[in-house]
């Protein structure tokens, strides 16, 4: 059995890689990912300490937030899409294109 310690250190890793990649980073596409890999960080602590406490309520929640995360891809791939087509570019400082 993997100790929680491990899990945690890996999660905060992950974290931290995800943030490093979310506040340099200026293609969206890549900001995105960097969310993601956020995202599934706090899953990995989440069941971590479910099988930690032998409970299933760290799984369940991981799996909403798993589902809040495909929802937030499909957003951001529709506005990625509508940016990509005004400005043919795929930079975050371009966002600005899209208001009316």
């Amino acid at each position: 059995m993997i100790p929680l310690e491990h899990s945690m250190i890996l999660g905060a890793i992950l974290f931290c890689i995800g943030m490093l990649g979310f506040l340099i980073r200026r293609n969206i596409i890549v900001v995105f990912m960097s969310i993601e890999l956020m995202l599934n960080a706090v899953n990995l602590n989440l069941v971590a300490f479910s099988n930690q406490f032998q409970s299933a309520h760290g799984q369940v929640f991981a799996v909403f937030v798993i589902t809040v995360a495909a929802a937030e891809a499909a957003t951001g791939l529709a506005i990625l899409i509508a940016l990509f087509r005004i400005s043919r570019a795929v930079n975050a400082d371009e966002a600005h294109l899209l208001k009316w």
